[in-house]
């Protein structure tokens, strides 16, 4: 095994917010939050990727929706990661995302390896990580599929598990050795978990992989050939030219497969290391108790919270404050425009209640009344028919896209900061007090060039007044612009 291939790690971040509602959003997902650490899960992510191969060598698989929430997030290595995002233009479950991605590792590197990883996990322990990483390397040189088993500490039923054969040992790293795998299991009911905790021969499916970007593209063309197809459609498109809105035609109309149960389940290579590191897919409100301190009382308290007498909850106060008075293993997490309060044990059922909102078309489940941009955010204050009112901020040294709108026209008012506005073929700086109009379909653009933050508040009227009406022209963060 004296192999040397470089190393692409893979972040897997184009996950929807359901079970972290109402503090995640489908627009504003559970790797946005920080959890377990002073930093995002992606950022934590990102962190520990770092330790195993450059930032230059990451990729960021998301779609558009996020991916300006993601730059944000990963400001830090804006340069490396400037040709680092794979953007979907529609979700199809994970073997297709990877598929796209090896596509991407191998047009880089023939032999390269990939690392890949879910961007809302938490792991403790880097050195361990990092030593899985190593030793799932060497076997993925040699052309298996390694997945990471964890080792169960409960009869879980969210999880998938992993029994691997007993007596073939693939290679080994200190403590750490690598097993063939016999066969994968779906999440179990109670009792089949039970079963499995106490045989301590299966481990939980931590959904984090190693390969090579060739072999794992030879096996989904075995074990799922449709996609491998239009994998290779989108390259021969790419190369011939097509417009973007061709190439993402092929991409919708594959049919979503996971990775696990479509090819994983499937091959003859998979290989587990079963990993000494602490993980947790943070899969809902209750699970913060793997990874959040916790009071005296056993309580995990963020914000502005008086509580009297609670035990063993959850309570989080975004601005207002919340008081508690004698809960007992219960969820309250309030947000400006949406609160939840169940118990510990109803957590899954987050799901529904989003489900319901989305069914609702309502849009407290798509993102939160303040909005993150690269540039800066904007916070709706009100709105209504033909009308919506924000309070837009721009970072010093920040500027939106120079864009267009077919349906709508913006007023700014300057309340804090000096901005400068381009309208058409006009530039010219506004001060706090003045303001500006900016018709339908004309070009503009608002940016900072002061040391100050930028506060406006902008009316729009229209009779559409989606997010989606924008026709970018230039743009400083990579989104994309008209030709």
């Amino acid at each position: 095994m004296a192999h040397k291939y470089s190393l692409y790690p893979v972040i897997m971040a184009g996950g929807s917010g359901t079970r972290f509602w109402p503090l995640s959003r489908h627009l504003f997902p559970k790797q946005l939050l920080r959890i377990g650490g002073e930093h995002t899960l992606i950022q934590q992510t990102m962190r520990r990727v770092l330790g195993c191969a450059p930032a230059s060598n990451v990729l960021i698989s998301t779609n558009a929706a996020q991916a300006d929430l993601i730059r944000v997030q990963l400001v830090d290595w804006k340069e490396e990661l400037t040709n680092g995002f794979l953007l979907e233009p529609e979700g199809r479950n994970t073997a297709p995302a990877i598929a796209l991605a090896a596509v991407e590792v191998l047009a880089r590197d023939p032999n390269g390896l990939m690392l890949v990883v879910p961007a809302d996990h938490v792991v403790t322990g880097q050195r361990d990580f990092q030593a899985a990483v190593e030793l799932a390397s060497e076997l993925a040189a040699d052309d298996y599929l390694v997945t990471f088993g964890i080792k169960p500490i409960r009869p879980e039923t969210g999880y998938g598990y992993i029994k691997p054969k007993s007596t073939v040992l693939l290679g080994k790293r200190g403590k750490l050795r690598g097993y063939p795998v016999q066969k994968f299991v779906e999440k179990p009911n109670v009792a089949k978990a039970g079963q499995y905790l106490k045989a301590g021969h299966y481990f939980w499916n931590s959904g984090m992989f190693v390969w090579r970007a060739a072999t794992i593209l030879e096996e989904i063309g075995t074990h799922q050939p449709a996609i491998l197809a239009s994998m290779e459609r989108i390259r021969d498109l790419k190369k011939d030219g097509a417009t973007p809105q061709a190439i993402d035609d092929v991409y919708r109309q594959i049919k979503p497969v996971s990775i696990d149960t479509g090819v994983m389940e499937q091959s003859s290579k998979a290989a587990v290391v079963p990993v000494t590191f602490k993980w947790s897919d943070v899969g809902s409100w209750g699970s913060l108790d793997e990874v959040a301190e916790k009071n005296k009382a056993g309580n995990v308290m963020t914000g502005r919270v008086i509580d009297l007498e609670s035990k063993q909850s959850i309570v989080y106060a975004d601005r207002r404050v919340v008081a508690t008075i004698g809960l007992q293993d219960m969820v309250v997490v309030d947000t400006p425009d949406a609160t939840l309060v169940c118990p510990k044990s109803r957590a899954q059922d987050v799901k529904t209640i989003v489900d319901i909102l989305k069914k609702q078309r309502a849009p407290e489940h798509l993102e939160h009344l303040t909005v993150q941009r690269p540039w800066g955010s904007y916070t709706v204050l009100e709105e209504g028919p033909g009308f919506k009112v924000k309070r837009v901020t721009v970072n010093p040294g920040g500027r939106l896209s120079l864009q267009m709108h077919h349906e709508r026209s913006e007023h700014w008012v300057v309340i804090a900061g000096t901005a400068r506005v381009t309208r058409d073929q006009e530039v010219f700086d506004l001060k706090v007090g003045e303001s500006t109009g900016i018709p339908v379909k004309t070009k503009h653009r608002l940016e900072n060039p002061g040391q100050e933050t930028v506060h406006i508040i902008e009316v729009q009227n229209g009779p559409y007044l989606g997010e989606d009406d924008i026709v970018r022209f230039k743009d400083d963060y990579g989104r994309t612009v008209k030709v």
